[in-house]
């Protein structure tokens, strides 16, 4: 059974799943990668906008944090670029990149939701310490949500459409809100499970 560890790029994934109208269930996505080896870690990478009363994404972190994820976010600004359109800085790319670097040499396959090409350099160099990599995207989205260079690097593509019937979300089941134990297995290795990086 290959050790695997999850690393999601939250609004890549959120961004690719709303193209294709995808609403993701994250405890069948657990499930779906538990079923497949032994899950070391599945890492949720998001930026919070500080500064704002409710955040649309903080129920979903809260209950990734109690079921089985290790979250990991950053304060992001909100600012007005020179066109005067409202951008949000909270890039989380770097932290993925550490983690990945850190756990590599504990895992044999390291599963990347993200189409975002910068990770190929990321990619690479843990491909030379031996791990296979499998990248979840999207081709069928217009335009694709995928980088090429980034599918290119990759072991395995996998095209989110592929695990849409085991991923998707019941249409008539609301988001769980319950704080449930995490399963077994789950945190092997004694990582923080929720960590704020400091900008």
């Amino acid at each position: 059974m290959p050790n695997i560890a999850l690393f999601i790029d939250g609004p890549n994934l959120h961004a690719t799943a709303k193209s294709l109208g995808l609403h993701i269930d994250y405890k069948r996505l657990l499930g779906e990668f538990q079923g497949r080896g032994t899950l070391i870690r599945a890492f949720y990478y998001t930026a919070i906008i500080e500064d704002q009363e409710y955040s649309s994404i903080r129920p979903l972190v809260d209950w990734l944090d109690y079921n089985g994820y290790t979250v990991v976010t950053k304060s992001s600004k909100e600012f007005v670029d020179a066109s005067g359109r409202r951008k949000v800085k909270g890039n989380m790319d770097i932290e993925l990149a550490v983690d990945a670097m850190e756990l590599a040499q504990h895992i044999d396959e390291m599963v990347l939701f993200s189409g975002d090409g910068d990770f190929r350099p990321l990619v690479e160099a843990v491909q030379r310490r031996g791990v296979r990599v499998t990248v979840v995207s999207t081709l069928s989205s217009q335009p694709p949500m995928i980088a090429d260079e980034l599918r290119r690097q990759a072991d395995v593509f996998t095209d989110l459409v592929q695990l849409q019937s085991r991923l998707a979300r019941d249409p008539e089941e609301r988001p769980a809100a319950s704080h449930q134990p995490r399963g077994p297995g789950q945190n092997t290795l004694h990582l923080p499970q929720r960590r704020t990086v400091a900008r």
